[in-house]
């Protein structure tokens, strides 16, 4: 006999510029956790778990209603694709061929360009599984969409599991060769208000690529010893976030791409995150080669979000487990070329606890 664990309901969420309908997902299981997802850009718009007290609280950044992300959203809770993080002066060669994308975060491309994968509507079907209460997103990106070759089909599935993990598993096939770098960008704050400075991080990583001023990786992998990014003890995130460091000073914090100690495809924990507070800890695994740890250094209080919370510098904090930076145009980094008959297949967990 199967069981299965939790509910999931939908309800309407609003419509975007050009009327497409959107819908809101809240998944929740036995143990008080809830997360609510929208099939617009598959963004996380409220993670809830309980804290060492027994209470349950926020631990996302976001807005209350779809008009916020349709205005102005720093990729809050979302999905990105097709290639996350930053790919060079928005340009690269596949098969001798040179491809141009959109220079969205100047000089370079972010996170899939100018309508990446979190500002489309995925197809959605939610159902009740095994393992937990699934949303399950799809979306075809057709050839040169952000001028990447290939139509790309894409299935995102969202769990909530009975041990309060947030699962994230993706699929992408093409047919042609195309490149791909798909993860999820949730601002976290454990305390659910304030800076994330009291938090502490521990990333299993011996190296990271360091970046150009325009925090474009040189290329080389460096050792984190001797350097404001070691993160291989649990430290507080705000003692070396100030440090004078070259690095430090490129990313206006922490901004960086960590290279964990484990085989690609293995499904390891490569990031913990604690804050005192709450007791609230996050632990995030993936299958990934790189992390990326943004301390929402370009969070200037223009934006006024859940609550009317007026979200400040470094009130949140991403675990972006991916591909490095700009791989295609680093011959020593892992390949993110993805060709037809091919399964681009990954896991990203975030799972939740209280110490």
């Amino acid at each position: 006999m199967i069981t299965l664990k939790g509910e999931i309901s939908k309800a309407p969420f609003g419509r975007t510029g050009d009327g497409k309908a959107v819908d809101i997902y809240t998944l929740r299981n036995d143990r008080g956790a809830e997360a609510r997802l929208t099939n617009y850009g598959g963004i996380l718009t409220s993670l809830k778990v309980p804290d060492k007290r027994g209470g349950t609280g926020d631990v996302v950044l976001g807005y209350d209603h779809l008009e916020g992300y349709l205005k102005a959203s720093p990729y809050f809770g979302c999905l990105v694709g097709r290639y996350g993080n930053r790919i060079a002066k928005g340009r690269f060669i596949l098969n001798g061929v040179v491809r141009t994308l959109a220079i969205n975060n100047p000089p370079n491309m972010l996170h899939g360009g100018l309508r990446g994968f979190d500002k489309v509507v995925w197809d959605a079907k939610s159902s009740t599984t095994p393992d937990g209460p699934a949303l399950e997103l799809s979306y075809l990106s057709p050839d040169m969409e952000e001028g990447f070759p290939g139509n790309l089909s894409v299935k995102a599935v969202y769990t909530l599991t009975a041990d309060n993990s947030l699962r994230l598993d993706f699929t992408a096939t093409t047919d042609q060769d195309t490149i791909v770098n798909l993860t999820h960008h949730s601002y976290f704050n454990l305390a659910g208000r304030g800076d994330v400075l009291d938090h502490s991080a521990q990333i299993n990583a011996e190296r990271f690529t360091p970046v150009d001023s325009s925090l474009i990786p040189t290329g080389e992998l460096k050792s984190v010893a001797g350097t404001p990014l070691d993160f291989r003890k649990l430290t507080r995130i705000g003692d070396r976030i100030e440090a004078d460091d070259e690095q430090i000073k490129f990313g206006g914090g922490y901004d960086h791409n960590w290279v964990p100690d484990k085989a690609l495809n293995k499904l390891e924990v490569v990031t913990r995150v604690t804050e005192p507070t709450s007791g609230r800890v996050l632990e995030v695994f993936s299958t990934l080669p790189g992390v990326q740890l943004y301390t929402g250094n370009f969070l200037d209080g223009t934006i006024t979000g859940k609550g009317g919370w007026v979200y400040q510098r470094r009130n949140g904090f991403c675990v972006e487990p991916q591909f490095f930076p700009d791989s295609i145009n680093q011959p020593k980094f892992p390949s993110t070329v993805l060709k037809p008959g091919e399964v681009w297949r990954h896991t990203i967990i975030y799972r939740f606890s209280t110490e």
